[in-house]
């Protein structure tokens, strides 16, 4: 069997009181698109933040390339490079587009500020944003900002090949957006998927029908802290299960119920 690029097994987290996940498992295989989704408040962004090493699990167990991670991120070198896309794009006000893209670069890389630009520049031809490098984020429209995040994500450092991002973490990517500019980004991902430089491996939490059919190719349903549904993104045409029904028509009525 293949094994799995990352894993989790019988991860639960809370915050407080409040049970965010149960004795979660899952596993996300290379080259594949998946798609995590299910009401708001089900631990969908948690799940990310943990993947990310941004969170510790309060218990169970995160596989990174077969290895067991013990602690943040932060206190240990992993085997795959794994990037954070931030659902409000989270780019740096006082930047311009040049230092927000390549800030890691700058801050941690030998490289000569020329190199940095040059690469720089190659991402935003990769989005599809040529020529903005010296604009700031406030002149930029929602999804332009959308776009110059996952330039920075895709970023690569020639010196540090073992830190370049082999896993994207997407947060809710079109949310915010137009129908049409949520096509133009799901393209994108789509696009960076299978492009040299960009990143074949991602997971993506999203609420937008479109999003999930159009950039996704297994789909797992949280509610409750714990998964209640997967399969194929095919297979929600046809799953009799009552949650994906409910959640996909948007009815009040069914098992998901309303927060007050």
């Amino acid at each position: 069997m293949v094994e799995p690029l990352i894993e989790l097994k019988g991860v639960s987290k809370a915050f407080g009181s409040h049970v965010v996940l149960d004795n979660v498992d899952l596993a996300i295989y290379r080259g594949e698109a998946l798609g995590i989704i299910g009401p708001s408040g089900t631990g969908k962004s948690t799940i990310l933040r943990l993947i990310a090493g941004l969170l510790e699990p309060d218990a169970g167990e995160i596989y990174v390339a077969g290895n067991r991670r013990q602690g943040l991120v932060e206190d240990q070198t992993e085997a795959i490079g794994i990037s954070l896309v931030f659902q409000n794009s989270a780019l740096f006000d006082s930047l311009n587009v040049d230092e927000n893209i390549g800030f890691l670069l700058y801050q941690h890389s030998r490289l000569p500020r020329k190199r940095i630009r040059q690469l720089v520049e190659e991402k935003l031809e990769m989005v599809g944003l040529p020529g903005i490098a010296d604009l700031y984020p406030a002149e930029l429209s929602g999804g332009m900002r959308k776009r110059v995040s996952l330039a920075r994500a895709v970023m690569q450092n020639p010196e540090d090949q073992a830190a370049n991002p082999e896993v994207l973490l997407y947060d809710e990517p079109t949310a915010g957006l137009d129908p049409i500019a949520s096509t133009v980004i799901e393209d994108l991902i789509r696009d960076l998927q299978h492009k040299q430089g960009g990143c074949g491996t991602y997971v993506m939490v999203t609420h937008q029908h479109s999003t999930i059919r159009r950039a996704t190719d297994r789909v797992i349903f949280l509610y409750q802290g714990n998964v209640q549904w997967e399969g194929r993104v095919n297979d929600i045409e046809t799953t009799e299960h009552p949650a994906i029904k409910q959640f996909f028509s948007g009815s009040v009525d069914g098992r998901i119920q309303v927060a007050p």
